[in-house]
């Protein structure tokens, strides 16, 4: 482990011993991103021990808005700076958006509340509901970090756990965009809540871009696992964050299986060769970054113990004789699901979990099945990091693929309201609409009104939908909730009308997949969403564990150990959450491909121990 000491420019003096080259001469601010699933929380828990082990003073923020870091030192944390008791040195923060969003209204609401007509109080209040505005107040929590000596000064390091990929570009990038924003005096009544703080944020802004793009105070960090679709993910943000001036990155590759003592067990051995034939065809311009990989350990990464393992080369693991007893898991394969989904002509069909958790597999796997039924799917996603083509490796007729891209859903946004709207207006009236069109409060409402036609579509025919990671599923649904809120006002008592929303609480008309691994967080985050869904009247349909080693009866010590730790979480799932279950087991390859895909929702759980 590292040994105390400190030199300036918080720097460490010595490497870890097992020689993780991203913490050498590490930063004041660490960013931890990628794609959903790869252990981001896992590897930066486990590096702020590491430098709050040498003596440093760290701070550990999320700014997910499904953080576990909570769960993964074992207290609550919340949306206040909070030591970790087990460790020296560390204190961590979640930025909860609700909370930030809520702290954000009330600061510009409070001071008018007393002075304006109790209308045009709910007025204001009614403009800040939306999502756009939960990003902005969220954002500012995030920059006061990077800027704001009074709350930060006191640490050597600050880590930010960020949010899966697609989303945490979104973040990086908005210091630039409402810095422009501002600084080019665009903005009108649309967004005048909202904006009505921002003005105030300009030197915060500009202090936050000057930090992020200084390579001797941000590092960026880039985690995957040996999977071709995490790393051509992380191809991907390494591109886009070098566009933004963000050129100081390290890989690294978590989660490696290590080569086994023998090499008799089938599933093992192909996942060994699968991880190593895509380490060894890794791009040339990420080989090119400094590169770390850190082993895949028998338990989960949770408490303080585990972590402190994380960076460290296994021991050998020693023989087990823990069996999978059958009756724990039970033989329900998707297709059983697909089976009862295909009896109806056409619907809504949500895939919602965690990042990482499979659900892009799942969603395709469904649709694909549906389409070799004989039904007309469209498949889509919302997830800014999706990428169902490469998923899918081919094309089937009967079968669209789209994705919700919010750049697009934007520019065509701008362009439907210029035709529209604009046309009926002056010169000068035009030229005001455009410039308050570039807002970044626009991508709000053209991703909703995306959102929106999908949902329409499921009346003639399947429309299957991978959504975006949890905490971003969510404020998407807030979007549409608070659509419906506006369109019943409007419409008063006794007129007939169907929203978005009433489309996705109808049991008939939508069904909800809620996709897991048999991990502790996956399961926890489940069940979560699971009760905020139901709170707005929205009601799971089925379950579906992913890639599971229970169901998949490995052989080698270090598989059997993992899957063991499956069958408690497989039981709540089934016992406690679930009315419908499938579970998938893990496949020697990854699904990839129509026929993969196929195999996905037929595999049965292995029947032999």
């Amino acid at each position: 482990m590292l040994q105390p000491g400190r030199l300036r420019d918080h720097r460490l003096l010595l490497r870890p011993a097992e020689d993780m080259k991203f913490l050498d001469n590490a930063p004041r601010f660490l960013f931890f991103t990628g794609k959903g699933g790869v252990g981001k929380t896992s590897i930066a828990c486990a590096a702020a021990l590491t430098l709050a082990e040498a003596g440093r003073n760290v701070l550990l923020v999320s700014t997910d808005p499904a953080s576990n870091v909570g769960q993964v030192f074992g207290l609550s944390i919340g949306n206040t700076i909070t030591e970790v008791p087990a460790v020296q040195g560390l204190s961590a923060l979640e930025i909860d958006p609700e909370q930030a969003a809520e702290a954000y209204r009330e600061r510009i609401v409070g001071p008018v509340r007393a002075l304006l007509p109790a209308q045009e109080v709910r007025s204001i209040e009614e403009q800040l509901s939306g999502s756009c505005t939960t990003e902005i107040a969220s954002f500012n929590e995030f920059t006061a970090l990077l800027t704001d000596g009074d709350t930060t000064g006191r640490f050597d390091h600050v880590l930010f756990d960020t949010a899966p990929t697609g989303h945490t570009i979104r973040l990086l990038q908005l210091p630039g965009s409402w810095t422009d924003f501002l600084n080019e005096g665009k903005g009108d009544a649309s967004c005048l809540g909202p904006l009505a703080g921002l003005e105030k944020q300009r030197a915060v802004y500009a202090g936050a871009v000057a930090a992020l793009a200084d390579s001797s105070r941000t590092r960026l960090v880039l985690v995957t696992r040996a999977q071709e679709s995490a790393l051509a993910e992380i191809k991907r943000t390494h591109r886009e964050l070098a566009a933004i001036g963000l050129t100081r990155q390290h890989v690294i590759i978590n989660a490696v299986l290590p080569a086994p003592l023998n090499d008799t067990d089938p599933l093992a051995n192909a996942i060994r060769l699968r991880e190593q034939a895509v380490i060894a065809s890794l791009p040339a311009e990420l080989r090119d970054l400094p590169l770390d990989q850190v082993e895949l350990k028998a338990t989960n990464m949770v408490g303080v113990d585990a972590l402190g393992a994380l960076f460290t080369t296994n021991e050998p693991t020693p023989p087990t004789t823990t069996t999978v007893p059958l009756d724990d898991v039970i033989d329900a394969p998707l297709s059983d699901l697909i089976d009862e989904l295909a009896t109806q002509a056409h619907g809504l069909i949500m895939c919602m979990g965690k990042g990482g958790v499979g659900k892009s597999t799942i969603a395709a796997a469904i649709a694909v099945a549906l389409v070799i039924r004989g039904h007309s799917v469209h498949l889509t996603t919302t997830d800014p990091a999706g990428h169902l083509s490469e998923t899918l490796g081919g094309s089937l007729e009967n079968l669209q693929v789209s994705s919700i891209d919010p750049a697009q859903a934007t520019r065509s946004y701008r362009d439907h309201v210029m035709a529209t709207k604009g046309a009926r207006l002056d010169e000068q009236g035009r030229a005001m609409l455009a410039e308050d069109l570039l807002s970044p409060c626009t991508e709000e409402v053209a991703v909703f009104q995306a959102f929106s036609r999908v949902i329409s579509e499921s009346r003639r025919r399947f429309v299957v939908v991978d959504t975006a990671p949890t905490g971003h599923t969510l404020l998407l649904l807030d979007a549409t909730g608070s659509y419906h809120r506006d369109v019943a006002r409007n419409m008063g008592q006794g007129m007939h009308f169907t929203t978005p929303l009433m489309r996705l609480q109808d049991s008939q008309e939508t069904k909800v997949i809620l996709v897991t691994l048999a991990e502790t967080t996956p399961v926890l985050e489940a069940a979560e969403l699971q009760a905020d869904l139901e709170r707005a009247q929205i009601h799971p349909w089925a379950w579906v564990v992913n890639n599971s080693l229970a169901a998949a009866a490995p052989t080698s010590d270090l598989l059997r150990l993992r899957a063991s730790e499956e069958l408690p979480q497989i039981n709540s799932v089934k016992n406690e959450h679930s009315t419908r279950l499938a579970v998938v087991p893990m496949l020697p390859t990854e699904p990839v491909g129509i026929p993969a895909l196929e195999a996905v929702s037929r595999t049965r759980v292995a029947l032999t121990r």
